[in-house]
């Protein structure tokens, strides 16, 4: 017989047991919830992950769609706001509506923030106009480039440089010597006429230039090598700016005539067929002004026909190359190319012997009258180095126009 203690004892571990398989039976039942939560969260996740994909595509989709709008906007604009102004009043209206909806949200949130919000419409009434007369005047410049390609060389200019052209020794006072620019008010008053006037000289080739006074200096240089063999040269291009029609320099000798195009570019550009179209198209209109219209109505030959019979050619140089397809315009319309032609310090002393009295005088290349001299070299004129090849030959500097050079 069992004792009492020991009665007690047994009922202890039944209880015990029981509890065991409670606990066991309890842990399954938690590793099967666990195993359920389990699958629910990779459930969750990979719906997550799909909405998150879905979301990033539909984005895309909706910055795509806004971007295409935008382009279409912008095209549309291009295309028809030379000749419907309206249109870019449209198109800013639209901005400034977006601006206003923020202006509004700043009127009506919980906050409100009325200074604020007035602020930014007045902001938003300046930048309509500013965006009416950007889109115009970008149109406007597209328009122009469109007719004068050569617009086109004055994009990589650096727009302090552009302005500072404006102020420099092109717009000097002319009852100012030039020479001034260069030389300092102590170097011009203890230095002789000759010494300061060769500083000046080499200083202007020293002094770091503009793109647009490197291409001048490259026009001057091709006309240099045109007139070193007996070609009388209009600088028109310097001459005329704007007005020049792409001829920069027109160049003839004996019945021959070159209406010739200088461009100096980087090496990594190049030239394209507009150009050369534009070249040719100068060229004709130069051969239509100076020919008799009734013979060009009785000739039957195209134009590049027509400019040969007559003597009078295109030339391009360029210190870039080509495009193959501005080769093939060129050699079908007759102009000649010189292609990758580098800029080469010549000698820019022009020594012009007057037609009125004899008087023998030296130009430098700030002078005035600098590029409408025309060196002849039948009537003894040269180009020379320095100041002192000039003064000895017997010429002297005469900077300022007086009616008789």
């Amino acid at each position: 017989m069992f004792s009492s203690d020991d009665k007690r004892l047994l009922e202890k571990l039944k209880n015990s047991v029981n509890i065991k398989d409670e606990l066991e039976d309890l842990l399954g039942k938690v590793k099967s919830e666990i195993e359920t939560l389990r699958k629910l969260q990779a459930m969750v996740n990979d719906d997550y992950e799909a909405k998150r994909i879905n979301l990033i595509k539909t984005e895309t989709l909706i910055d795509n769609y806004k971007q295409e709008v935008l382009n279409e906007i912008d095209k549309i604009v291009n295309e028809k706001s030379k000749g419907f102004p309206w249109l870019v009043d449209t198109i800013c209206q639209y901005f400034e509506l977006q601006d206003l909806g923020v202006a509004n949200y700043f009127d009506h949130k919980k906050w409100a923030a009325k200074k604020a919000a007035e602020t930014l419409r007045e902001i938003s009434k300046q930048k309509t106009e500013l965006r009416k007369s950007f889109l115009l005047s970008r149109n406007l410049l597209k328009y122009y480039e469109s007719l004068f390609p050569w617009l086109n060389d004055f994009i990589d200019n650096n727009i302090d440089d552009t302005l500072l052209d404006a102020f420099t020794i092109d717009d000097f006072d002319e009852e100012s010597d030039p020479v001034q620019y260069y030389v300092t008010k102590g170097e011009y008053e203890q230095l002789n006429e000759s010494e300061r006037n060769q500083l000046a000289l080499d200083r202007y080739w020293k002094k770091k230039k503009t793109s647009w006074q490197i291409g001048r200096d490259y026009e001057r240089y091709i006309g240099y090598l045109y007139e070193s063999k007996g070609w009388v040269v209009n600088y028109q291009g310097i001459e005329k700016g704007l007005e020049d029609l792409g001829r920069d320099l027109i160049c003839k000798k004996d019945n021959k005539i070159q209406v010739v195009q200088c461009k100096y570019w980087r090496s990594e550009r190049t030239i394209h067929e507009k150009h050369i179209n534009q070249l040719f198209g100068t060229t004709v209109e130069y051969f239509i002004k100076s020919t008799d219209f009734n013979y060009i109505e009785t000739q039957l030959g195209l134009f590049p026909e027509l400019l040969r019979s007559q003597n009078i050619e295109g030339v391009f140089f360029a210190s870039c190359s080509f495009s193959e397809t501005s080769k093939k315009f060129a050699k079908l319309l007759g102009i000649k190319l010189h292609e990758n032609f580098p800029f080469q310090q010549y000698p820019s002393i022009k020594c012009n012997v007057s037609r009125k009295d004899g008087s023998k005088i030296y130009h430098l290349p700030f002078d005035q009258q600098y590029d409408r001299t025309v060196i002849e070299k039948d009537r003894k004129e040269l180009y020379v180095n320095t100041i002192i090849e000039a003064e000895r030959l017997g010429f002297r500097r005469a900077w300022k126009w007086s009616g008789n050079n």
